[in-house]
């Protein structure tokens, strides 16, 4: 297959999809609960399954035919006003989300299946999913019509049953360019990165922009800055040379193990780091109460759990540094709810610089090779 490299309406779906992750950052913010923090959670969840569906379609087809283009144009539109539906979406305005979302997730199936028209086990494939999608995309929006309480078990299930159940109905028939695929990840973690940057500043609008606040921006910059350290400086230029090597089953199922599911819990993490940036920014020299701090420790601590699975998910080990940080992290929780919030940002920062200087010494010659093959490629 000719590869293609991403283009502008998938970007432009992109930038759509982390307006959405905003808003699920302003759902926390606005019920800073443990309910809050699981419905928001769940939604950013929901959104995710989203996003890797249309990465999926993306990858199969050629977004610059004109049918194509609109199709997805409309679909983005559905996509907003989901997003703007966001911060009740388990509330009044539960409704719109529902047949916003169920109207992205019906335009997927139906667009794939006219991609594939021409490919009959692609085709197969698909409709295979659309088993499992279109019900589950079906249960959240009959959760609008259900008590409260049962909502969140709903969409529970409907996102076991649309995002998980696919792998029941196996992966033949499906393919992938692994280049595109592999890049419209990296994207997509880079744009939600800037999010989390975006969160910052607003965290330090409602501030008087005194040393302390300009500190605490600061050290959430430098996290931030190690998030993308993390993934771009070398970590993942094995996994897609991994993936462009491999073939057939074995192509797409790394793909979907690595990509689909592996990236969820990362950018999950940034989002969570995001929302406690910006509790963190209105009360740098309080202590953070249980949720923000969970959210800020915590979310470091899925960003690196994402690394770790995709390591062992490519070469069955987990290797030492990224393990190690990820359980600082989340031990780090408990300080952070008994010394001041910067405090607590300064403590994640210096796992940060151990994690990078660890990495930068030890995996100096390996991250010299991976990086002069991809330089290669340019």
């Amino acid at each position: 297959m000719t590869e293609h490299r991403v283009s502008p309406i998938e970007l432009f779906f992109d930038v759509v999809f982390v307006f959405a992750l905003t808003q699920v950052t302003t759902l926390w913010f606005e019920q800073p609960t443990w309910a809050g923090l699981g419905r928001g959670l769940l939604v950013l969840a929901a959104l995710w399954w989203v996003w890797a569906s249309y990465a999926w379609l993306t990858n199969a087809a050629d977004v610059e035919a004109g049918f194509i283009t609109g199709v997805l144009l409309c679909a983005t539109a559905a996509l907003f006003v989901a997003a703007l539906a966001v911060p009740e979406a388990f509330g009044a305005q539960r409704f719109v989300f529902g047949v916003a979302f169920f109207v992205v997730m019906l335009a997927f199936v139906g667009l794939y299946a006219i991609v594939s028209k021409h490919e009959p086990d692609l085709l197969a494939a698909v409709l295979r999913t659309s088993w499992t999608v279109v019900p589950g995309a079906a249960l959240i929006l009959a959760a609008a019509f259900v008590p409260s309480g049962a909502r969140p078990a709903l969409w529970g299930l409907a996102f076991l049953c649309g995002f998980f159940g696919p792998v029941l109905a196996g992966v033949e028939g499906w393919r992938i360019h692994p280049g595109h695929f592999a890049e419209r990840h990296s994207l997509i973690v880079i744009i939600a990165i800037g999010e989390s940057l975006g969160a910052i500043g607003f965290g330090a609008r409602g501030t008087h922009l005194g040393g302390e606040v300009i500190a605490a921006a600061l050290l959430g910059f430098l996290v931030s800055s190690s998030f993308w350290l993390s993934y771009f400086d070398y970590a993942f230029i094995g996994v897609r040379d991994r993936l462009a090597a491999s073939s057939g089953v074995q192509q797409v199922t790394l793909a979907r193990d690595a990509y689909t599911y592996g990236h969820l819990p990362m950018v999950a993490g940034i989002a969570l780091f995001a929302f406690a940036m910006r509790e963190t920014l209105k009360h740098v020299s309080a202590h953070l109460h249980w949720v923000p701090a969970v959210a800020l420790c915590c979310g470091c601590a899925l960003y690196m759990f994402s690394f770790v699975t995709v390591r062992w998910r490519v070469t069955h080990s987990i290797g030492r540094g990224r393990p190690i940080a990820m359980v600082a992290f989340a031990l780090l929780t408990l300080a952070a709810t008994r010394v001041a919030a910067i405090t607590a940002l300064a403590l994640l920062c210096v796992v940060c610089i151990g994690l990078h200087v660890y990495e930068l010494t030890r995996w100096r010659e390996d991250r010299a090779r991976l990086r002069a093959g991809s330089l290669a490629e340019v």
